[in-house]
Order: C-alpha cells, then structure tokens, then sequence
C-alpha cells in the first residue's frame, strides 16, 4: 500500500485523495480504481443507465476500455442508444439495452438484469438518472452489486433528509443523507462522495476501508453548492454560500428574491410603530387566510 495511503487511513475522506477523471465527470474513476484494488477485482462485471452513448462522463468507460470489465450498458434515449450501440460494436463483453429503466414490477432494473442473467453480487453499478435514483436503488431487492455510485442532490445539505416524489416525470433529486439511510436499510455502507455521486459498498467489505465515522456529515467532501439563509432580526432573509440556480444557466438568487416580509414591515417587532404594528397584524390576517385556500 503506497505510503500516503497509510498516512491518511485514519482520516475518514482517504479516498478523495485518490479522484481523478479518465471519463468521468468529477474524480470518479480514481476512487473506484482504488475501491476495487482494495476489493482485488481485477476484471469485473459493471451496469449503467442511462449510459448515454457509454462513453460521455461515464463512471464504467474506463473500467471497459482500459481494464476490461465486461459491461450492461442502458439507455432509453432511441438517439443515444444508436450512439452507444456504435461505440461498443464489436466488443462482446458488453451488452448495450435500449430500454427505460424505473421502478415498477414491468420495467425495473433486476427484471432486465435477470434477462441477461447477471450474477446476483456482480461488482458495480452506476445510478444516474436525474430524479428518481433513490427509488431505483429502493426497488432493488434481489441483486447484491459490491459497489454502488448513485447521484444526490449537492444543494442539499447533508444533514438533512429529502427525497423528492415517487413520479417518472419528476426530476428534483434526493439528499445524500437520504440515500445513506437508504443504504443502511439495505445493507450497504457509504464510503466516499464526489461532487455529485455517493459511492456504497456492501456492509461486508466495509471494514476493508478503514472509515470510522462514515455519516454525510462527514464524508460529503465538496460542499461548493450549499445555500443558506439566515434572518435578521427585522425578518430580512439572507443568502449565503453558491448564490445562482445551479442547473439553470447559473441564473443568481438574490437577496430580494427571497424575502417574505415587505419592506415597509421589516422592523424588529418591539421598534414597530402603532401604526406599523396595526397593518403588519391585518396584513398577516390576510396571509393565515390566502394559506388556507
């Protein structure tokens, strides 16, 4: 084991050391370099949706093309599949699906794994589908991947827990504290984040990493997309930490933007005026009876 490796296996974010992109987006394919040598698979078995065209931030490319895993590759898009079809012809170790994956009893993951009949515990999966990946990894019962990247919502701090609606056309995403809870439920413990993905192993190799204190708290490394408010004592509302709508052009978030109290109220209660002090009350009557319709 190299020598930084031993120094740092005390610190509970070792594996972040070890990010690094050959594909992927955001350091993904170092750390699952390093997650399988300590797993000593050399040459495994890997499945992601939606694959896109396999190649394009993909977080299984560099396990296919330069340690040459073997790979069930899916995606619903008709275009993207022909694409990703293109790109691996010729390469019998992977399988490319053109199919919608979700999480009902007709269209989940483990009926079309079945179909191709993985092995129950084959080594890696990739869980990237803008929304719905908690209820994706919910629905899955039978099949044990050693190693599981799935997407959480990096504006959401990791303490709290949220997982958006259970809808196909949704896409709002979930908290990594959510998904850390999910995957104690199932058996599997958090290891390592990268910006965007949480990386689990099965409880029985969690030992091997040397994490003492494995909660979101701690392990979600980046934090550049957290926002916060905080209140003045008048009721102005204030932003802090990654000011702009992240997936919408960076559109920025304003402090005006945000504020409930108008600004004619915006007095600490004990300063108010009796005249303030009377509209404030009537204009909060008026609020109480808009929220009940």
């Amino acid at each position: 084991m190299e020598q930084n490796t031993i120094a740092k296996k005390q610190d509970n974010l070792w594996l972040s050391l070890y990010e690094k992109n050959v594909f992927s987006q955001n350091g993904e394919d170092g750390i699952l370099e390093k997650i399988f040598q300590v797993l000593r698979v050399e040459k495994g078995l890997c499945v992601e949706f939606g694959a896109w065209n396999g190649k394009h931030l993909s977080n299984t490319y560099d396990l296919i093309e330069n340690k040459r895993w073997s790979a069930i590759l899916i995606e619903a898009d008709k275009t993207k599949f022909k694409e990703l079809a293109d790109n691996f012809c010729g390469n019998n170790k992977v399988t490319c699906i053109n199919s919608l994956v979700g999480f009902d009893n007709d269209n989940n993951i483990e009926q079309i794994l079945r179909k191709k009949s993985v092995p129950i515990n084959f080594d890696f999966i990739s869980i990237d589908i803008d929304g719905n990946d908690y209820y994706i990894w919910e629905s899955m019962k039978e099949y044990r991947p050693k190693v599981v990247a799935i997407e959480f919502n990096p504006t959401i701090p990791p303490n709290v827990e949220y997982a958006q609606k259970k809808d196909m056309s949704v896409s709002q995403g979930s908290s990594l504290k959510s998904m850390y809870l999910l995957g104690k439920n199932k058996g599997y413990e958090l290891i390592a984040t990268t910006l965007v993905n949480a990386l689990f192993v099965d409880e029985k190799y969690f030992n091997l990493f040397d994490i003492k204190n494995n909660t979101p708290e701690v392990l979600q490394s980046h934090k550049d997309y957290l926002t916060g408010i905080f209140q003045l004592y008048d009721g102005t509302l204030m932003l802090y930490g990654y000011d702009k709508l992240l997936w919408h052009n960076k559109i920025k978030i304003r402090d005006k933007d945000i504020q409930i109290l108008p600004r004619f109220f915006r007095k600490f209660p004990g300063f108010m005026n009796p005249t303030t002090s009377f509209f404030f009350k009537l204009w909060r009557k008026m609020i109480k009876i808009f929220e009940k319709v």
